[in-house]
């Protein structure tokens, strides 16, 4: 055996050591056996190391309604995890010398309000002051519907501006909304063919794209919520989010594209210093992710039923990505196990207990409760052999007994407890506790 085959040999035994010694893969295989046996997730992740892929999983279905299990090449909505790849296009745009950063918007989008002071680097560090339009009331009553650009930019100019541009820095998708539009004005040509040229073919991106009405034989994924059973999700129209939320992909594409990303292969040293740079909390396109005492750069997503995290730890050089088509169960949490298995800190296989509770004994807790301490009413109702909470313009939720009067909601980390004689009912959530009273009827 030459040197140089010696060599190869010793690098591929060290890639797969780092699997064996850092990762205890059986005890997180039975961390996801027991969310998927207990209905707590459906969904994909995948872990990188070096460029490397070192771990995948795949649980749940894509199809629930036919039975179609997910694989490992499902393909899931990754929601706002999008604007990691816009960001990046945006930077190739400058680099290109398609568009300066430092240029008002006003060109493009003469409606918007102050677009004569804002500036595409603004909307890469949502500092632009713009309102988030899918933070209005009105937004699940029209966003499965098709828009054309000159409708979203109306909606846009509409819902105005929250603060002076460049003042501090708030969370809009309206920022990527606009960005999407400038770019397909740069290149001229949609954004589904920027996204494939420029980033998922260079890349070998295979199941990376952006998406459209979800088409389950093209290995694509419905999403549910879980209502005692998994219950299809209505479909956001992908002529909506765009840039800011409607790419659709895998895990090991996401750590493929993270890892182009992180080693400037898409886009150079001082372009990636520039969206790395944090400030009130943003980078561009992107915000810092803690984990103990490490650090990394990526996004999360969150769209109809579909829940997602892609992140890149550059001293460590690892990359994860989650994507989910539906839980029962908060996400984080699964990072946090995931992420704890990766840097070897210590974690629990969660234990789901059951409590059973008869139909008969749930019509003590049914009514409408409210608090002092906050404004929503909450009320509870009876499905079939299942406990509903629903707040005031909120949709229900399920709630799971697991001990005598006690139910939980483990997405949203809430508890409650009810004490029926006094007709009481006390909520837990995020270290706070709220007292309601049952209102007579």
């Amino acid at each position: 055996m030459t040197k140089k085959n010696i060599l190869i040999l010793q690098i591929l035994l060290l890639n797969v050591c780092f699997a064996q010694q850092y990762f205890d893969t059986e005890k997180l295989n039975k961390y996801f056996d027991a969310l998927e046996v207990n209905n707590k997730f459906m969904g994909s992740i995948a872990v990188s190391k070096n460029g490397e892929i070192v771990y995948t999983k795949t649980i749940g279905f894509a199809d629930a309604e036919n039975n179609i299990k997910a694989s490992e090449n499902s393909k899931y909505r990754i929601g706002s995890i999008s604007k990691m790849f816009t960001s990046a296009l945006v930077f190739l745009a400058i680099e290109m010398e398609k568009i300066v950063p430092n240029q008002t918007i006003n060109k493009y989008f003469p409606a918007i309000i102050n677009s004569d002071k804002i500036t595409i680097n603004q909307l890469l560090s949502h500092r632009s002051g713009i309102h988030d339009f899918t933070e209005d009331k009105d937004y699940s009553t029209w966003n499965t519907k098709a828009k054309t650009e000159n409708e979203m930019i109306e909606i846009i100019a509409k819902a105005g501006s929250d603060f002076e541009p460049d003042s501090k820095a708030e969370y809009s998708n309206s920022n990527f909304i606009l960005l999407t539009y400038i770019l397909e004005k740069t290149f001229n040509k949609p954004y589904s063919e920027i996204i494939l040229e420029y980033i998922a073919k260079p890349i070998g991106l295979n199941n990376t794209s952006l998406g459209g009405r979800i088409n389950t034989k093209n290995s694509e994924c419905n999403s549910y919520s879980f209502t005692g059973n998994w219950e299809i999700e209505s479909e956001t129209d992908i002529s909506i989010p765009l840039g800011a939320g409607g790419i659709i992909s895998t895990p090991t594409d996401l750590v493929k594209f993270s890892e182009a990303l992180f080693s400037e292969k898409i886009i150079t040293k001082g372009s990636l210093d520039k969206m790395t740079t944090i400030k009130d909390n943003f980078g561009m396109g992107l915000f810092q992710i803690p984990f103990y005492d490490k650090t990394a750069f990526g996004h999360t997503g969150g769209i109809d039923g579909f829940s997602s995290v892609l992140c890149y730890f550059p001293d460590d050089k690892v990359s994860y990505a989650l994507v989910s088509n539906g839980a029962n169960y908060t996400s984080n949490n699964i990072s946090i196990a995931v992420l704890s298995a990766i840097f070897s800190k210590p974690y629990d296989i969660p234990v789901f207990t059951t409590f059973e509770v008869s139909p008969e004994d749930l019509e003590k807790y049914l009514g409408i409760y409210s608090s002092s301490q906050i404004p929503l009413k909450i009320s509870i109702s009876k499905q079939n052999k299942s406990l509903f909470a629903k707040a005031t313009g909120q949709a229900a939720f399920l709630l799971e007994p697991f001990e005598k009067d006690k139910f939980k909601y483990d997405i949203a980390g809430i508890e409650i407890e009810f004490i029926p004689n006094d007709k009481k009912m006390i909520l837990k959530q995020g270290g706070g506790t709220y007292n309601f009273t049952k209102e007579e009827q």
